[in-house]
Formats: structure tokens, C-alpha cells, sequence
């Protein structure tokens, strides 16, 4: 049975949480205050967090980023009233998976949490792409053994394009599907991050390695000789 944190401050909300997740089969445990929760998350084994941003003690960012620091795998969703394109940013720069704005429909959370478990469950395979391979239950990335550090969203980007590879995809799916904004927001972030995989990663050159299509996307091909 899945296990899921609820870190929120207000009774009502979080009262309304428990009820109704564990009405659809879901262990819960609720903790009011930032401190707690990251306390509780510490000691325990939960398979998803909802957070909500402003929290007594620890905020939501600074309990998210805490818990980045020793798990990278488990989904946080923030539930907050914070709305702007600089919150989300922000939000999912500490860490957060995904981000719904209160108030909320609880069948809209639902649905968000159960995609993150079948997401969670369908990327534990293995993944090969000439020297690299990707180590999703681990969240490793080898490249001909050695391991290459890469940041959660680097790694959550290297595994769609290659999961996708021989196919363009556009900014806009990667924006959903990577960071999970389904709103009109600048794409230079994706620029960021595909510099920032190509310098790490240091494919050799006569390797197609992250193509951009100008005015649409990125692409990763196969190589059919994988001669390095």
C-alpha cells in the first residue's frame, strides 16, 4: 500500500487530504509544521509527499530542498496559493515535481498522483544510448562505467529524449512533460539544461548527440554503428 506525507498547516486542508486518500486505499501521515514533516519523512518510508510552500518552522522550498539532499526519487507535489511563473520556478527548482495551485479539485490531485506513481513504476528500466547508460532507481547516469553527476531535472531530461530518441520533441512537450507546466512560459530554461547535458556528458562530436531542430525542439538519434 502506498504511503503518502501530508505536510500542511491548515487542519481543514489537511483533514479533507487524509479522508480522501485513504478512502481510495492510501496509508497517510500529516505533519503541521515544516520541522515535523521533514522529521517524519527522515524516519519513515513514504512513496509521495504533498507540500504546502508556507509552513510554520521549515517552509515548503526549504523542506523540499532538504530532502533532495538525500532522496531524489520520491514525488512532492506543492498545494499552495502561490500562483506567478517566478513561484513555480522556484518550486520546481528546489525540487518539487509538480505544482497545483489552491483551491483545488481533489479528483485533479488524484489523478496527478496516481501519473506519478505509474511514472514511477514504468522508469526503474534501465536505459542504454551508446557509452551512456541510465540507471533510473538509482538515478545514475554511466558513461563507459564512470558515473556522471547530473541534477534531478538534467537527468529527468536526458531520460525523455532518449526515451523518445529518433523523434523530435517540441519545447512545449518537453515543458509538460519534464517540468510539468502546461502554461505559456519562455522555453530558454530547456536551452540551459541541453547546454549544460552536452558539457557533462562530452559525447564525441561525430556522435548525434541532443540535435537541435531550429524552431521546434531537440532530437536525439540512434547511432546505428555506436563506434566510439
Amino acid at each position: 500500500m502506498k504511503r503518502i506525507l501530508i505536510i500542511e498547516d491548515e487542519p481543514g486542508i489537511s483533514a479533507f487530504l487524509k479522508e480522501g486518500l485513504e478512502e481510495e486505499g492510501f496509508q497517510t501521515e500529516v505533519a503541521e509544521n515544516g520541522t515535523l514533516g521533514f522529521q517524519k519523512f527522515s524516519k519513515s518510508h513514504f512513496d509521495l509527499i504533498l507540500m504546502d510552500w508556507m509552513l510554520p518552522g521549515l517552509t515548503g522550498i526549504e523542506v523540499t530542498e532538504k530532502i533532495r539532499e538525500t532522496n531524489q526519487h520520491i514525488p512532492v507535489i506543492f498545494l499552495t496559493a502561490k500562483d506567478t511563473v517566478q513561484d513555480t520556478i522556484l518550486g520546481l527548482r528546489s525540487g518539487a515535481n509538480d505544482y497545483l495551485k489552491k483551491p483545488f479539485s481533489f479528483a485533479e490531485l488524484l489523478e496527478r498522483i496516481k501519473v506519478h506513481f505509474r511514472n514511477a513504476e514504468n522508469e526503474n528500466a534501465a536505459l542504454t544510448y551508446g557509452p551512456l547508460k541510465l540507471n533510473p532507481a538509482q538515478r545514475e547516469v554511466e558513461k563507459n562505467n564512470e558515473v556522471i553527476s547530473l541534477t534531478q531535472k538534467e537527468f529527468d531530461l536526458l531520460q525523455f529524449l532518449i526515451k523518445n530518441k529518433n523523434r523530435v520533441c517540441t519545447r512545449k512537450e518537453i515543458l509538460e512533460r519534464v517540468w510539468d507546466i502546461h502554461f505559456d512560459y519562455s522555453s530558454g530554461v530547456i536551452d540551459v539544461y541541453i547546454n549544460a547535458l552536452r558539457k557533462k556528458l562530452q559525447l564525441p562530436n561525430e556522435y548525434s548527440f541532443i540535435e537541435t531542430v531550429w524552431g521546434v525542439g531537440y532530437i536525439i538519434k540512434e547511432n546505428e554503428t555506436e563506434e566510439f
